[in-house]
């Protein structure tokens, strides 16, 4: 029997209710279990809080504004009584739920409603998606009525979360796999093998309920379909990559730059982004010195694309974003900001896996196939005052500062651990996710220009707020904002505060982090300031709040160069103590 939406946001909403990774998983295994194939990788998808498969590249681009459209056709709501609903819950899927289960016209409008199929879901969102060119939004508002129109209120809290892209569930891809795993009596670790891959669960459990253990053994890599990135640590210094790395590492620069995953086949060069989207078309000058350079009939590679002036030294980060987002003009623009290629690993060579092979066996091999094309500078050692020296060059040239490898590590995508270590010469930075802002006063009137920034537990998969700021964009950088902040806001207060969809990630500088009983995450940013906008990095990418945990704990644990003060001296023992 077919499988309705209901049920699954049944699941869901008895997923909230749940803490133990355990009863997660049990529970979760059993639904999985009793789904037919065509519903298996939708589901998967909607547990993620993900529309689509990783291999459907359309996105959905529905904002609040559109779907309050599609509710206020089904139903008469006020404006004002939802933001109380919303202030009260702080969740617009809750919101949702709330406002239509207590209207009765919606009541009568279910009683005549067919059930909502979870196939039918994804395939109404793929319609939204798709709708493009002139009167696009007003058939992708057609297909949102008719999708609301034919959801219950529970049904409507997740579909809301789904649209806006806030599923808030805590069922991580973790828990997620470990589920496929029990369904289907695989082993775990060849669920998290097929993933790396396949760059998709969604696509990893249909095999797995078809094809079994046997099915899984048998993926590997395949030319033009992305895999994830592996990931580093942040380190202090040097030092902690030599304990970490037993004594001896390899340095590399690391480059402001984007970071690219190079495919060839042939005479074809595809290129795709940390987040995995397709950007060939804005880099043609890196596509050709792919094509030309890579001494291989088919590769995965991987590489930094930077701006560079005649003698080497870096540009900006954020002229680098522009040039690379830029689908018009291109060739005029490449010559005002011409593009450097910097590889710094392989994955896949002609039929073989490599990302076994210890890093150093990569980089050798890299090396052959790369040809005249630029390696990542490096150094080998386990000398503390060369590394600093190298560390120094680094930076002396416009660059981030060190990458720290280990030299027998292999390659895992998706992974942030501590083979690879990233070194920065000043207080590592956080990448946080812009929750809310408010609207500035004088000649920032009608600009949203004080953001609120969060970042991610791990744990229930919330954004907490760790503090806001107004300072770091510049005056079109913050009108550009204020557009782009518009069209992701899901409530409002009194035209003063809005609050968006979690989606914009900033790089974010500060002097310190406090205890703070101001925000949800229990801390706050001191003299925060936006340092650049990673259009490059995703909500999921940016830093959690185990992280920020571990930042301030450690400011207590370090050495400083003036006096404490008695508020210092008082967070010291607090943390000490903990």
């Amino acid at each position: 029997m077919p499988t309705t939406f209901q049920e699954v946001a049944q699941l869901l909403e008895r997923l909230e209710t749940k803490r133990k990774r355990k009863e997660i998983v049990e529970v979760t295994a059993e639904f999985l279990k009793r789904l037919e194939k065509d519903e298996l990788a939708p589901a998967v998808c909607i547990m993620l809080g993900k529309p689509f498969p990783r291999s459907f590249q359309a996105r959905l681009d529905v904002n609040w504004a559109t779907l309050w459209s599609a509710i206020s056709q089904l139903v008469e709501v006020d404006p004002h009584v939802f933001n109380e609903v919303f202030n009260a819950t702080g969740d617009v899927g809750s919101s949702v739920q709330a406002v239509l289960a207590g209207t009765r016209q919606r009541q009568q409008v279910l009683l005549s409603a067919e059930k909502l199929l979870l196939v039918d879901v994804q395939r109404l969102l793929m319609e939204i998606a798709k709708a493009s060119g002139e009167g696009s939004r007003c058939r992708k508002e057609r297909l949102l009525l008719s999708l609301m129109a034919m959801a219950s209120p529970l049904e409507s809290k997740y579909l809301t979360r789904l649209l806006l892209g806030e599923m808030r569930m805590g069922l991580n891809e973790g828990l997620l796999s470990s589920a496929v795993s029990r369904a289907f009596q695989v082993p775990a670790a060849l669920v998290t093998r097929a993933v790396m891959f396949l760059g998709d669960l969604c696509e990893v459990a249909v095999v797995a309920k078809l094809q079994g253990a046997e099915g899984l053994k048998r993926l590997g890599f395949t030319v033009f379909q992305p895999v994830k990135l592996m990931l580093a640590q942040a380190a202090e210094d040097v030092n902690v990559a030599f304990r970490a790395h037993g004594g001896v590492t390899a340095f590399e620069y690391k480059y402001d730059g984007v970071r690219v995953q190079i495919h060839k086949r042939g005479g074809e060069v595809r290129l795709f982004s940390r987040r995995l989207t397709d950007v060939t078309a804005s880099l043609p000058e890196i596509v050709e010195a792919a094509c030309q350079g890579l001494r291989a009939q088919q590769g995965i590679v991987e590489g930094e694309v930077v701006a560079v002036d005649a003698s080497g030294h870096a540009f900006p980060f954020q002229h680098l974003m522009r040039r690379v987002k830029r689908l018009r003009g291109i060739s005029r623009v490449a010559k005002a900001l011409p593009l450097q290629l910097r590889l710094f690993d392989i994955l896949y060579l002609d039929g073989r896996s490599l990302v076994d092979l210890p890093y150093t066996e990569r980089r050798r091999i890299l090396a052959e196939v790369a040809g005249e094309l630029p390696l990542a500078e490096q150094l080998v050692t386990g000398n503390r005052e060369e590394a600093e020296r190298f560390l120094s060059e680094a930076v002396n040239a416009g660059h981030e500062g060190l990458m720290a490898k280990k030299l027998d590590s292999a390659y895992v995508p998706g992974l942030r651990g501590k083979s690879w270590l990233k070194i920065k010469p000043v207080l590592d930075p956080l990448d946080l996710v812009i929750v809310a802002a408010e609207y500035g006063y004088g000649r920032r009137h009608g600009l949203l220009s004080d953001y609120y920034l969060a970042a991610k537990d791990d744990g229930t998969g919330r954004f907490l707020t760790a503090g806001k700021t107004f300072k770091g964009l510049t005056d079109k950088e913050i009108a550009e904002m204020t557009v782009r902040l518009k069209a992701l806001t899901v409530a409002s207060e009194e035209k003063q505060r809005v609050y968006v969809r979690p989606e914009v990630v900033v790089e974010v500088s500060y002097n310190e982090i406090q205890e703070s009983s101001k925000y949800e995450s229990g801390y706050a940013l001191r003299f925060a300031r936006i340092t650049r906008i990673r259009e490059d990095k995703a909500p999921d990418e940016a830093d959690t709040i185990q992280r920020v945990r571990e930042i301030y704990t450690s400011q207590f644990t370090r050495k400083r160069p003036y006096s404490v003060s008695g508020e210092h001296r008082r967070r010291r023992r607090h943390a000490l103590d903990r």
